[in-house]
């Protein structure tokens, strides 16, 4: 069985994958036809892919995130690699196969990237700072083990929140030594804190996000962390109005930089503006890695990458 990222214009396979999006379309003939709109999985990428003249049975049987045995053929489509399903049938005990085998995760298991954010806690010297991120980290631990940062921007895997924090903490780690007027506890609490309430903004089964809970939909991650540092400094006995609250605040609610961002001020301190770039640079560089490691090894262009303004990515063979 061949992974998704091997698969090659023309190629005709057999193999066990993961609907990963399943989505019922009508053609524009007369009369039009139904036909599956689908996105194919597995640890190494993905792929579209369309399954033609749907049936009755077909519709109650196959849903998003089964694991199905597919035939098909890999075509061309505005110049993107595309699957023609020929065959389809959902997979059985009998087959041998896993969910969790089909899944894309971060390449560092979770319980090692839940440590890392842990001992960086205790690396926070100013207590009030310590105690609200403790805090806050306390209501997702458990999501973090597995919930993916994003629906579909960059580290949107297995274990992708907590992978996308320990990588933005190596970078924060080298800007402060490079910069010593930068304040280590807010940088490292700042990273921590930025997406922490992610888990209760998306509903998530195994890294995948199916879609927005209500809270995600009508506050927000960026309102909820915001709200939950109030919260920290309630049961901690610190006052609402200190520099530390106002600081940490300012962090979460700055952080995507502009107000068509999702964030309602711009950074005003030192560390904000730093935490801001920290976050850009980490998301842009996964989205890049991202493409390139889920794209076909034979093209030579990634597909156009919204997060980089539609830009697609050239493989450079020096």
């Amino acid at each position: 069985m061949k992974p998704i990222n091997k698969l090659s214009i023309q190629d005709d396979f057999v193999g066990f994958y993961l609907l990963k999006e399943l989505n019922m379309r009508q053609t524009n003939g007369t009369p039009p036809k139904d036909y599956f709109d689908i996105i194919l999985a597995d640890a190494s990428g993905q792929i579209s892919a369309k399954y033609w003249d749907v049936t009755i049975q077909d519709k109650e049987t196959f849903l998003p995130m089964q694991l199905v045995k597919i035939q098909g053929t890999v075509l061309s489509y505005r110049d993107q690699p595309q699957v023609k399903i020929s065959r389809i049938r959902k997979a059985t005990d009998a087959d041998g196969v896993s969910l969790t085998d089909f899944v894309r995760a971060a390449p560092i298991r979770p319980v090692d990237l839940l440590h890392t954010i842990k001992l960086t806690m205790n690396e926070i010297t100013e207590p009030q700072v310590r105690s609200i991120v403790e805090y806050c980290v306390s209501k997702v631990e458990e999501k973090l083990m597995h919930y993916p940062a994003a629906k579909t921007y960059h580290h949107a895997y297995y274990a992708g929140l907590a992978y996308h924090i320990v990588r933005m903490l190596e970078i924060g780690d080298f800007i402060c030594k490079q910069r010593p007027f930068l304040n280590p506890d807010l940088i490292r609490a700042g990273i921590i804190l930025h997406d922490i309430a992610k888990p209760e903004e998306m509903i998530a089964q195994m890294g995948i996000v199916t879609d927005y809970s209500n809270q995600g939909k009508l506050i927000g991650h960026i309102a909820l962390a915001s709200n939950w540092i109030v919260e920290a400094a309630i049961e901690n006995g610190i006052a609402l109005e200190s520099e530390v609250v106002l600081g940490l605040q300012h962090l979460v609610l700055s952080h995507h930089n502009l107000g068509e961002w999702g964030s309602p001020v711009q950074p005003q301190t030192a560390e904000a503006v730093a935490l801001h770039h920290i976050d850009l640079l980490d998301a842009k560089l996964q989205m890049v890695e991202d493409a390139l490691d889920t794209t076909l090894e034979t093209e030579p262009w990634t597909p156009m990458i919204r997060g980089l303004d539609n830009k697609a990515i050239y493989r450079l063979k020096v």
